[in-house]
């Protein structure tokens, strides 16, 4: 059983990074997608009740928005895998302002979120950690490296 946590600021490829690697395995719970915290929850605890692997597809940019997720997850006897999405905010403006009106966030959004990004480490509860880059070619994903 696995719980998968994404990190990084709107437009850094999250989902679309669900979408091409996770999407046949994994059940996607997004805010953006749910739109109250308690759906969210409602979905968080099915997956939990039923251990059905699953993403928290949200920007969750400070260890105290990961706490509650790895929490429940290891309560429930998941592994905890956390992607770590290293991007420019130049090029998640871009990518926003590039996306159709309906699935555009206003631009303070990606600000605020890269000011409260932090790194994820092992100590929050973290079985696995890794960076993903979207590149001209798509998606990199590396293994973690406290020094990079």
């Amino acid at each position: 059983m696995e719980a998968v946590l994404f990190i990084g600021v709107p437009g850094s490829g999250k989902s679309s990074f669900f979408k091409e690697r996770l999407f046949n395995s994994h059940v996607r719970i997004s805010l953006d997608l749910l739109r109250t915290r308690h759906r969210e929850k409602r979905l968080l605890d099915l997956c939990l009740a039923t251990e059905q692997r699953f993403v928290i597809d949200n920007t969750n940019p400070a260890k105290q928005e990961r706490f509650a997720y790895i929490e429940a997850a290891k309560a429930n006897r998941f592994t905890i895998t956390g992607y770590y999405f290293c991007s420019k905010v130049e090029e998640c403006l871009r990518r926003n302002a590039a996306r159709p009106d309906d699935q555009r966030v206003p631009d303070v959004a990606i600000l605020s979120s890269a000011k409260k990004l932090e790194l994820p480490t092992f100590d929050e509860g973290f079985d696995q950690l890794f960076y993903v880059r979207l590149l001209e070619g798509g998606f990199t994903v590396d293994g973690w490296r406290d020094d990079v």
